[in-house]
């Protein structure tokens, strides 16, 4: 059965007590050891979230059809390599290949374990590691395989438009059809991925913002998180979109603190420099990820007591 929708639900309204959560749990008082406590569960729940964006390449212009032959004798002379070393090439890559399999899979279950780990320190303004890491060891494991199905689910649904542009560009460079013919099914296929992308960009979201801490709540299943979930979701479309919208708003907000803070730790190098430090780089801006969990709870919150993280 469907809940009732909630009178008022704001996205403005968590702000404020999101910032006064961050202030009293890492300012009053300060305790440098809880801040690398709970900077260890943070940096664990968001070991999958980093990344820096590619650096802008100059291209030379293109001068004379006497490159066309160095890249064609170049790849003639790389594909002989190739055949001719198959013997060693092709199982050396398979053990390349699953062992970052295997070490990505161990940063998806350790991530997937530090979601509830922090989610526990900031709902309870704690600093423990050992007491989540072992209260929580099913939910961060249901947590784990949900996402494995949801990347091998994600990987087959895109499998075929991705092949169907690799399909267009070969037939496109052979000559074997026009551009004509050949670029309009190659944007079609890649709205089609993009498309895809998004769908699992917001179940992801949703899995972490509000699947994780109801499974906080109440249960070890991520399935059964979902399925309660989806009574929020149903009646509440309109309001998510709106809470999507503006976390897109947040992120742009926090992006543009966290830049200009970088700018004045330019002054300071070695400040500068540890923001890129793993770990380090998060406790260093653990109010930012305090506050950005703080907030997913009190919006959570509006819907009822049912959804009171804080409370539990």
């Amino acid at each position: 059965m469907s809940p009732e929708p909630p009178n008022s639900i704001s996205v403005i309204d968590p702000i404020g007590p999101a910032i006064e959560r961050a202030k009293v749990m890492l300012f009053r008082p300060f305790d440098l050891g809880k801040w690398f406590t709970i900077g260890f569960c943070a940096w664990l729940a968001y070991l999958t979230g980093g990344g820096g964006g590619g650096g802008f390449q100059w291209h030379e212009p293109y001068k004379s059809s006497g490159r066309d032959a160095k890249v064609t004798e170049a790849i003639g002379s790389a594909k002989a390599y190739l055949l001719g070393n198959l013997g060693w090439i092709i199982p050396v890559a398979a053990v390349i290949i699953l062992l970052l399999i295997a070490i990505g899979l161990v940063i998806l279950w350790l991530n997937s374990r530090g979601k509830f780990m922090f989610l526990h320190c900031v709902a309870g303004n704690k600093s423990e590691v050992s007491v989540p890491w072992h209260k929580f060891r099913k939910h961060g494991n249901s947590l784990f395989l949900f996402r494995i199905v949801l990347s091998i689910i994600g990987l087959a649904v895109t499998a075929v438009p991705i092949v169907g542009i690799v399909f267009f560009a070969i037939m496109m460079a052979s000559k074997a059809v026009t551009y004509i013919a050949a670029i309009p099914g190659i944007i079609l296929c890649g709205l089609i991925v993009f498309v895809i992308a998004v769908a699992l960009a917001l179940v992801r979201k949703f899995t972490f913002d509000f699947v994780v801490p109801i499974m906080f709540l109440r249960t070890e299943s991520c399935m059964a998180g979902w399925r309660e979930f989806r009574t929020i979701l149903s009646a509440n479309k309109a309001r998510l979109a709106l809470y999507i919208l503006f976390q897109i708003v947040i992120a742009m907000a926090i992006g543009t603190i966290v830049f200009l803070g970088i700018c004045i730790g330019c002054c300071f190098c070695c400040v500068s420099a540890l923001l890129f430090v793993p770990y380090v780089g998060t406790v260093i801006l653990l109010p930012i990820f305090v506050f950005r969990q703080s907030y997913t709870i009190y919006y959570l919150r509006q819907f009822g007591p049912r959804f009171d993280v804080f409370g539990s």
